[in-house]
């Protein structure tokens, strides 16, 4: 196969284009024919022996790839050979073929194609995490947003819009800040024309900003954490400016604020559950519109290393694409709804937005619509397995379940179905001006046809009543019906009990 390769430390210009061979993966691997690999900037660190990992010479870059799955490994039960995926590889993108561990592989949902999904997960997970996770961003909070034309500042600026804050965008031209402006920066700044403290005092009068995101490092770093307001939070994203800064520790001490590291793909590792959750909600983002990766330009495999260099000299706006081989995507192929269900049920275009305690009240006895549909794969069901310590066979041993069962497929636990309410919620709900969201209760649950591994599963869901509480807060009462795919009755009915506050 052919694959650009780091056969010596160096920068892009030492990469080499050269055959092979074809990658023998483990019993826990997937073997993918890559489609299109992100390039981002931990690549140009990388090939130079300045990344985190450091892997054995000769490699080839790329870390983030698209693509169809070629071959799978005994162990793997989540992902099969055909299969449309999406992947965090660490390394080895920049080739025509990578073997990359399966919990590191995702199914590609049916209307993406391989551009999108090869130039999503990096850069959209890390600044969700760094927002949500770290930050922990608040509607209302100023977001200052560093190298904001890069792959992850956009990122950054478009989900801090998102998330209600308001962006402040920061590039070193007014060509780049027009791409933060269209993607809704609400303030503008040319470091290279204009003082940064100057602009941020003037963007926020005397108290600062609330959150730093910053990729960049280098000089700005000090004067952008002397901008910061009170308790604010200054997320340590990278180094794309190659310098890191030496900040002095009584800044911290007399503004009270807290500096974060933001490393996505520990976290991704040692967090793994809250890592898909991220990715699940970031998934429905793009499906609904909400958030669209901007593609600066697709190389092909020869023009890799000139993509890195590009990188390393700043003149991506957006994210760069790798695409391997000469191919023309074919249309997904989308599962149809079927007409009476299309008749009978409303299916959601759009969330609810619910603004505040008190709005909640209007929507009582009001249908939220219906979800879009989910497969139960049994890397779910193995996942929550491990979770609630319940290894019964029926769940978790395929080759027993091959011998024993009707149709030869494992059963997903009934809990794991009632525990779906919540992410089939998030699709049905968006909650502004609200703090906390707490599942409080059960009422009524049952579990009528048995759901089973592969099956499609997707949730009508509606308000049935709210109560005010002592606290402040508003008990609501949700009604949640389950489909599942091809079956007259439901999976599961139930009322659930919330607590928002």
């Amino acid at each position: 196969m052919k694959a650009i390769l780091c056969v010596n430390h160096g920068l892009p210009d030492t990469l080499v284009l050269q055959e092979t061979e074809k990658p023998v993966i483990t019993e826990k691997q997937v073997l993918i024919c890559v489609k299109a690999c992100g390039v981002n900037f931990p690549d140009a660190l990388i090939i130079q022996n300045k990344y985190q990992f450091k892997p054995p010479l000769p490699f080839s870059p790329g870390g983030e790839v698209s693509g169809i799955v070629l071959e799978t490994g005994d162990k793997v039960s989540h992902i099969k050979t055909g299969d449309r995926v999406l992947a965090l590889c660490g390394w080895g993108g920049f080739a025509e073929q990578v073997a990359v561990d399966a919990n590191r592989v995702f199914p590609i949902p049916a209307e993406m194609d391989f551009i999108t999904a090869a130039s999503t997960l990096y850069n959209y997970g890390t600044s969700y995490h760094a927002l949500k996770d770290r930050a922990i961003v608040k509607a209302g909070e100023s977001l200052l947003v560093l190298g904001a034309a890069g792959g992850v500042g956009i990122a950054a600026v478009e989900l801090g819009k998102l998330m209600g804050a308001t962006v402040i965008a920061a590039a070193s031209t007014d060509d780049k800040l027009s791409l933060c402006k269209e993607k809704g920066a609400d303030h503008l700044i040319n470091y290279t024309t204009e003082d940064l403290r100057t602009r941020i005092k003037e963007i926020t009068g005397e108290k600062g900003v609330d959150v730093i995101y910053d990729p960049v490092g280098g000089k700005m770093a000090e004067q952008a954490l002397r901008s910061i307001a009170w308790k604010g939070r200054y997320l340590v994203v990278g180094f794309a400016s190659g310098e890191i800064p030496q900040l002095a520790f009584n800044l911290p001490l007399l503004k009270g604020c807290s500096v974060m590291g933001v490393f996505w793909g520990s976290f991704a590792e040692k967090e793994p559950a809250q890592s898909l959750q991220n990715l699940g909600e970031l998934l429905q983002w793009l499906r609904k519109g909400k958030i669209k990766q901007s593609i600066h330009k697709i190389y092909s495999l020869k023009e890799g290393p000139q993509a890195i260099q590009d990188l390393i000299n700043r003149k991506i706006k957006g994210k760069a694409i790798v695409k391997i081989g000469d191919w023309t995507e074919e249309p997904a192929n989308v599962i149809p709804e079927k007409k009476e269900n299309i008749s009978q049920k409303e299916i959601i275009t759009k969330p609810l937005v619910i603004r505040g305690l008190e709005d909640i009240k209007n929507h009582i006895g009001k249908s939220l619509g219906t979800t879009e549909w989910l497969t139960v794969t049994q890397q779910m069901i193995d996942d929550f397995s491990a979770a609630t310590l319940d290894f019964q066979w029926v769940h978790t041993d395929i080759e027993k379940a091959k011998a024993l069962l009707p149709d030869g497929k494992t059963i997903a636990h009934g809990y794991l179905s009632m525990s779906l309410a919540s992410h089939f919620f998030y699709q049905l709900i968006t909650l502004e001006n609200i703090h906390s969201f707490f599942n409080y209760g059960i009422n009524k649950a049952r579990f009528i046809t048995t759901i089973k591994e592969g099956s499609r599963i997707r949730m009508q869901g509606s308000i049935l009543n709210a109560e005010d509480q002592p606290s402040g807060g508003v008990k609501i009462f949700l009604n949640c019906i389950m489909e599942l795919e091809g079956s007259e009755k439901p999976a599961y009915v139930a009322e659930i009990i919330s607590l928002l506050v």
